[in-house]
């Protein structure tokens, strides 16, 4: 019975302490789409951290970027969840533009 009770009191605690760590990891997106969005914010995220992004330029490509992931909800929405190919090139042409524009904000001399 001691050994029951251990052996259930481990189980519980690990649980315990495996939960948090799996309900913080995002799952991979599996799109091309989403796996850029990812990373777009990813180098916005470093150019805030490394001072290289003013709030304007930080604030106009979060806009920009929340406009684009809008437009993929909604096409998403109205084609069963998938982005037919016109849709794929829209959404890949504007994400070339926010991406040329991270680059430049970062690489523009501005400072925070």
């Amino acid at each position: 019975m001691k050994n029951y009770l251990r052996t259930i009191s481990f189980g519980m605690t690990l649980a315990a302490l495996a939960l948090p760590v799996l309900a913080q990891t995002d799952p991979q997106p599996k799109s091309e789409v989403g796996k850029r969005a990812e990373n777009q914010q990813d180098r916005i995220a470093q150019g805030v951290k490394s001072g290289q992004l003013t709030p304007r330029e930080t604030a106009n490509l979060e806009s920009k970027d929340a406009r684009i992931n809008r437009e993929v909800h909604n096409d998403r929405a109205a084609n069963g969840g998938k982005l037919t190919g016109a849709e794929k090139a829209k959404v890949n042409h504007q994400q070339n533009r926010v991406s040329r524009q991270i680059y430049r904000d970062k690489h523009n001399g501005r400072k925070q």
